[in-house]
């Protein structure tokens, strides 16, 4: 599916055509990706289509040497990060704030029949730096290979592994010591 999105994109005749394609078949694993970084469904609503739109605008840059949803990733998430970067300085909130307004959203969007471990697992992922819950996202929830995880954000996967490493073990003491 992916190389015929490319096809459709690179020629201008189908150019509209194929971005519609890929929007469809990215935008439900791309908005998950960012909802599961910032929590609130309309923050992650608007950060999509701003991903889409950025998208959009550099097509032109896209290179085949890397997959199409590994770029589109990469652009996904550094949105996210860039983001709650912003909302960390309009707010002049410390992490720990952020992470407690972070957390209320979650509580309040929590289904009622909501499973009290998943609840207690996505509290433990606020209380991780950024980055590191990035890459717990991608590994643990996404299934991604350290491989494609490396591509997306331009780590090397020792450290990815590290870091996957380290946010099991902070998750662990969070779930643990409660």
């Amino acid at each position: 599916m992916e190389d015929q999105i490319i096809a459709k994109i690179r020629d201008k005749e189908t150019r509209n055509y194929g971005f519609n394609l890929m929007v469809r078949e990215y935008q439900e694993r791309i908005y998950w990706h960012v909802r599961k970084m910032v929590i609130d469904h309309d923050d992650a609503d608007d950060l999509v289509q701003e991903i889409f739109v950025k998208v959009w605008k550099n097509l032109d840059k896209f290179r085949a040497d890397a997959k199409l949803y590994t770029w589109i990733y990469r652009i996904a998430t550094n949105e996210c990060l860039n983001f709650l970067k912003k909302k960390k300085r309009r707010f002049f909130m410390p992490f720990h704030d952020l992470e407690g307004e972070l957390t209320k959203k979650l509580i309040s969007s929590a289904e009622p029949s909501g499973d009290e471990v998943q609840m207690k697992l996505q509290k433990a992922l606020l209380k991780l730096p950024d980055k590191q819950r990035m890459v717990f996202n991608m590994k643990y929830f996404d299934e991604m290979k350290f491989t494609d995880i490396a591509e997306i954000t331009g780590t090397s996967i020792g450290a990815l592994k590290a870091n996957y490493h380290h946010a099991v073990k902070k998750i662990e003491e969070f779930i643990n010591g409660d």
